[in-house]
């Protein structure tokens, strides 16, 4: 499949859908990321996160497969008014890689524990893939810490959950099969197909450079550095299961439609997650939502917009 074929198909996947270590730098590895890591133990592994800029906390979730990278071109942006914090989830980026499963509630253990351990308050939330999922459900049982919220190709009604893999259309449906199946064993611990097939050939709407694709592939030099990219998938409720996350994404779905925190979409056509009937819904239901229709796209949107994103983002903030 070419990327204008996987581009024009990608709507049918959501519709008819602490301990410290001390003070501790991670050098910045090249690949244009600018920022050293700080670090944290939580629940004994190391959590490395971008700490900079002062005021304010904005803090930016990444998803599969990514990591804090995702945002370096968007953190400059408010790091002038604003403290801009971005955590690599546990088994990524910088993170440690312990011997977890890497369900929903072992990295939410880990990445909710470094927001708490880090004593966040008045924050504002800035969201992409399961870590919209991870900073939504925060919020939700952070509400008094909370003060905003923005979120790009994020886990939301009327996606999710899904009702079943038909629910999901073609060719998502046909993926999610395989990658819960042993075949996904194969192709993401094997092929690494998150980064090298998914993020690299589809993700975007232009390649991604030869340094870019190396960053994001620094993580993963092994079948078992995968396994979080491969649990990833698995976790996304379908039928009710896993039942967890079915859980959390109908209770912090419930509450993001009602509650009167602000709030900023992004959002692309086809996108993934919120393509356009997706984000017509959360436009016409979401309780004090502005949206920003950034163009076309897929998902990995802060690769093709970052100075979009950034502008936007930058400029609502201060309105707050």
């Amino acid at each position: 499949m070419d990327r204008r074929t996987f581009l024009s198909s990608t709507a049918a996947i959501t519709l008819p859908l602490p301990l410290a270590l001390g003070p501790g730098l991670l050098h910045a590895d090249g690949h244009g990321f600018p920022y050293r890591k700080s670090r944290l133990a939580i629940g004994g592994h190391r959590m490395a996160y971008v700490d900079t800029g002062a005021g304010q906390p904005i803090v930016f979730l990444h998803g599969n497969p990514t990591s804090s990278y995702l945002w370096r071109n968007i953190i400059p942006y408010v790091t002038a008014t604003h403290r801009a914090i971005a955590p690599d989830l546990i088994g990524m980026g910088d993170s440690a890689q312990p011997d977890l499963a890497y369900t929903y509630a072992d990295h939410a253990e880990h990445l909710h524990g470094l927001l708490d351990a880090l004593d966040l308050q008045d924050v504002i939330l800035v969201l992409h893939d399961w870590g919209s999922a991870l900073g939504f459900d925060w919020a939700e049982q952070n509400r008094d810490r909370v003060s905003a919220i923005a979120f790009m190709e994020a886990m939301l009604p009327p996606a999710m959950p899904f009702a079943s893999l038909q629910a999901m259309g073609p060719p998502a449906n046909e993926l999610f099969a395989m990658l819960r199946s042993p075949a996904g064993e194969e192709a993401v611990l094997h092929g690494n197909v998150f980064v090298e097939e998914i993020l690299r050939n589809f993700g975007t709407l232009q390649p991604l450079s030869d340094d870019v694709m190396a960053a994001y592939r620094a993580p993963f030099p092994t079948p078992a550095s995968r396994r979080p990219t491969l649990q990833w998938p698995r976790e996304v409720p379908i039928a009710g299961e896993p039942a967890h996350t079915a859980e959390v994404i109908t209770r912090y779905g419930a509450w993001m439609l009602e509650n009167d925190l602000p709030k900023l979409m992004f959002h692309v056509t086809p996108g993934a997650l919120i393509p356009p009937q997706a984000a017509a819904f959360l436009r016409a239901n979401m309780a004090n939502l502005t949206a920003v229709d950034l163009g076309p796209g897929a998902h990995f949107v802060q690769e093709d917009y970052p100075d979009q994103i950034g502008q936007a983002l930058a400029d609502w903030t201060l309105t707050l």
